[in-house]
């Protein structure tokens, strides 16, 4: 629950932003992670020392729901020469660490980030008449940082969102999102570490489809050059109607031609997913994915989990050959560097005593295997070969459900365990699957009916989150590219279930209902 007020109202953990001219006695007790972000809001906001905020009643570190213990609320007046329409401007305070005390992050030095390394923006076109801000984006923002504490995984400029809701609960067509940088907000550099601002942009299903098969820097790029649709400073208007394609066609041809030039930055997906070795009976005690300690099953080791991290994390390397992490207990120098370690591994397990040591897990080569997913990943099949095998890259179905994990390489990659000789290849229940490009051609015809519009049913819409999508960010110094993970909602259904098999090539696909990845006996 969160109540409204000027920010210069006293409150119980959070007394006035101090200005400039702010007593030193007064700073000094105000925490200096919220002083250093007031600091850059006073920057470009001087006129306006006490906006109208959004506050948790119930601190977060106290136990109450909300992350985000402020959400300012600033009125900007634009620039109407540069197509800029006034619009308020929203802050969040809360993902970065505002205390420094362990209360809700981690003090790790001063040197890299502060809390998780960033907050949240947002600018909303300001109606006519508008005399104060809605506070709906409020709710928006505390559901995006719910989802990074609960996951521990951060967002960064480029990542999209899939809402499949008008993003104030209208009727609007503006029901996803996209991140970037926020073009006024300058990082900060507090006693915590330094702090960026990432700002949400609303956008329409057709543009976050196109983020998605393309990517979203490219498409944020697009709305840059469409006035209405957010102009140089991507401003959010809720009462949009068209998307960029229906106010200008000939973006589309950029895109498509985007797409075909470099494929996805889509790298890796964690939804419900699942595999079986058909070469070889279920009860067989020999199979390294049914392995059990005690009572419990086998679950991923702490190596693999890692090797699956730097998976999604690396991605593609730009300008150079898809690598995959090789299969050592050593970490490839740089690979910890493109950001800092997280608190929280998230994909390893919470059992202990369930892990079998690294060196005991073999490598096995299989002769047929049996692939499951359920709807929202088996939707993202054609843009994996598509987008991703098609270029030479390489893409990761981590199950949320269980320890499996599935990684579709292509004959480019370099450090795969999976080779053409042998295409199916575990390292206990990671899967590795290296299709030929004649094959990849041959799928993408059987799998037409996967994107056929009559084949789609209406949106199911569920609690976020479902999907966690892993998103390359290029960069350019480094000439690789970095992955971040985002959290999205379940894409339109098709008829369930859906069978798919290739008996030359010993391999079957089956899309499956949620049930059935939900059973405790899958």
């Amino acid at each position: 629950m969160a109540e409204l007020r000027p920010s210069g109202a006293p409150g119980p953990t959070a007394p006035p932003a101090p200005g400039p001219t702010a007593p030193p006695a007064f700073a000094s007790l105000f925490p200096p992670g919220l002083h250093a972000i007031y600091g850059e809001c006073r920057r470009l906001y001087p006129d306006q020392p006490n906006p109208l905020q959004v506050t948790a009643i119930v601190k977060y570190w106290l136990g109450g729901p909300d992350p985000l213990d402020y959400v300012s609320m600033y009125r900007n007046v634009g620039s109407p020469s540069a197509n800029i329409p006034e619009h308020w401007h929203y802050v969040s305070f809360g993902l970065s660490d505002l205390y420094g005390d362990n209360r809700v992050h981690e003090f790790t030095g001063t040197d890299g980030p502060s809390g998780f390394g960033f907050e949240l923006t947002f600018r909303l076109k300001r109606e006519t008449g508008e005399s104060a801000p809605p506070t709906w984006p409020a709710e928006l923002m505390q559901g995006l940082a719910r989802y990074v504490f609960q996951s521990e995984n951060t967002f960064c400029s480029g990542d999209h969102v899939s809402w499949h809701s008008p993003l104030d609960n209208s009727e609007s067509r503006i029901q996803h999102m996209l991140l970037t940088e926020d073009p006024q907000m300058q990082p900060v550099q507090t006693p915590f570490g330094v702090v960026t601002f990432l700002q949400i942009v609303g956008v329409c299903t057709e543009e976050l489809h196109s983020a998605q098969q393309w990517n979203g820097q490219g498409i944020l790029e697009l709305l840059r050059t469409v006035p209405v649709a957010g102009g140089p400073w991507l401003i959010t208007d809720m009462r949009r109607g068209e998307t960029i394609f229906e106010i200008d066609p000939h973006l589309q041809e950029r895109v498509d031609k985007g797409i075909e030039t470099d494929g996805s930055n889509l790298s890796g997906v964690s939804a419900k997913c699942a595999w079986d070795d058909l070469s070889r009976p279920p009860e067989d005690d020999e199979d390294s994915r049914s392995i059990c300690v005690g009572t419990q099953p086998r679950r991923l080791s702490g190596k693999d989990t890692e090797q699956i991290r730097e998976t999604l994390r690396r991605g593609l390397e730009i300008n150079s050959k898809p690598v995959l992490p090789p299969i050592n207990p050593q970490r490839q120098n740089g690979l910890a560097h493109d950001r800092a370690p997280s608190r929280k591994d998230s994909l390893e397990s919470d059992s202990s005593t369930a892990i079998i040591p690294h060196e005991l897990i073999r490598t096995r080569q299989l002769e047929s295997v049996h692939l499951k997913f359920n709807q929202e990943s088996g939707a993202l099949i054609p843009l994996c070969l598509r987008g991703r095998l098609l270029h030479g890259r390489h893409f990761t179905y981590k199950s949320i459900t269980g320890d499996m994990a599935i990684t579709f390489v292509s004959t480019g990659v370099e450090g795969a365990f999976a080779t053409e000789e042998h295409p199916y290849a575990a390292h206990g229940p990671w899967l590795q699957i290296l299709l030929t490009e004649e094959f990849v051609e041959k799928m993408l015809e059987d799998l037409e009916d996967l994107t056929s519009p009559e084949e789609r049913l209406s949106p199911h819409p569920v609690p976020l989150p479902t999907l966690v999508l892993a998103e390359i960010v290029p960069q350019q110094r480094e000439g690789r590219g970095r992955v971040r993970l985002v959290c999205l909602q379940p894409q339109p259904q098709f008829k369930l279930p859906k069978e798919y098999s290739w008996p030359e090539k010993k391999l079957k696909v089956s899309i499956l209902p949620d049930v059935v990845f939900d059973s405790p006996l899958h």
